[in-house]
């Protein structure tokens, strides 16, 4: 990805089979995966926008946005039809014209997921030292079951220590216990333990699970990709539509981190580990462009509108962590 002074890194998120190869073919969250799909556009623009309102958006004005993310006139409106086939949006019609808006559902499905990604690496390191471990058993010939299994525990912040049996640093909170109990895991086993030291040649400690090194490229690619672009947002030179695909590409391209390193606990890491930073730079990046980037969306939406758009407004890091919590996860 460029990042000159004089460019924003293109949308280019990076991709999770990178680092996590088996989550392909049967993950419970393709979309999520699937980059800067139109669908995918559609939502964040439309999240990033009116997810504190709800505001009713012109299709006509849906279709623009993403018609400047490079989103053809019919793949824009293909999108939208999906999006409210899917429960994800709701339309109303005013004479020859359509409006959509996020569902109540979908709004606090987004309110609950953003907050998360807003609050990521914010809080201190309190790691218990301990593991919770899912063990499972399932028949070797039904491959597919097994691609999707792994791909939904990858979700839910686990990774394999060995091929039937997961491991995360954190206790399982409500959403992801009942996550676990709803998967169709075959016979399970849930706990929490203690790694020991048994000074076995052959013994595996839990947190090579994970691929530090790859994920940690991740984390310094995305800082070298966004840190040199902050003077120019600082200065107000980044406006317009850079502004909102900028703003859509750090958070299509951050949001991913939560899952790639699902938290890590510190004293387990390498040193220097880059993930503090990531946040600082994402956070510079999202709040410095949420001005700009309101203002090009008001302009694009009042082009299919009677009156001023103002209940479009893009909320902050820090709003989008106190927006969260208005919902029960």
């Amino acid at each position: 990805m460029p990042a000159s002074e004089q460019n924003v890194p293109a949308v280019d998120p990076f991709d999770i089979g990178e680092i996590f190869p088996d989550t392909g073919g049967g993950s419970v969250l393709p979309r999520r995966q699937a980059g800067s799909s139109p669908q995918g556009l559609a939502v964040t623009l439309v999240a990033d926008y009116t997810l504190g309102t709800r505001a009713w958006l012109p299709s006509a004005a849906i279709v623009a946005l993403l018609g400047e993310a490079g989103v053809s006139s019919a793949g824009a409106r293909t999108a939208v039809s999906r999006l409210a086939n899917r429960g994800v949006l709701e339309g109303a019609r005013h004479g020859r014209h359509s409006s959509y808006r996020l569902t109540s559902p979908a709004a606090a499905h987004l309110s609950v997921g953003g907050g998360r990604i807003a609050a990521f690496a914010a809080s201190a390191d309190t790691w218990d030292g301990s593991w919770t471990l899912v063990a499972f058993s399932l028949p070797k010939d039904q491959g597919t079951r097994r691609r999707a299994l792994r791909g939904q525990l990858r979700w839910l912040g686990y990774a394999p220590l060995y091929d039937g049996l997961w491991v995360s640093p954190h206790s399982p909170g409500p959403r992801a216990a009942a996550e676990l109990a709803a998967a169709d895991l075959g016979a399970m086993t849930v706990f929490r333990a203690r790694h020991v030291e048994a000074g076995a040649a052959a013994g595996r400690d839990p947190i090579e699970a994970w691929d530090l090194v790859a994920i940690a490229g991740q984390y310094e690619a995305f800082v070298r990709a966004w840190e040199p672009v902050l003077p120019r947002i600082r200065s107000g030179g980044v406006r317009g539509v850079e502004a909102v695909q900028a703003r859509t590409g750090v958070m299509d391209t951050y949001r991913r981190f939560p899952v790639v390193d699902p938290l890590l606990p510190t004293r387990l890491l390498p040193p220097d580990w880059p993930r503090s930073r990531a946040r600082e730079v994402f956070a510079a990046v999202y709040d410095g462009l949420a001005e700009p980037a309101q203002e090009h969306v008001r302009e694009v939406v009042a082009r299919f509108t009677d009156g001023p758009p103002r209940d479009i407004r893009a909320r902050t890091v820090a709003e989008l962590s106190a927006a969260a919590s208005t919902y029960v996860d």
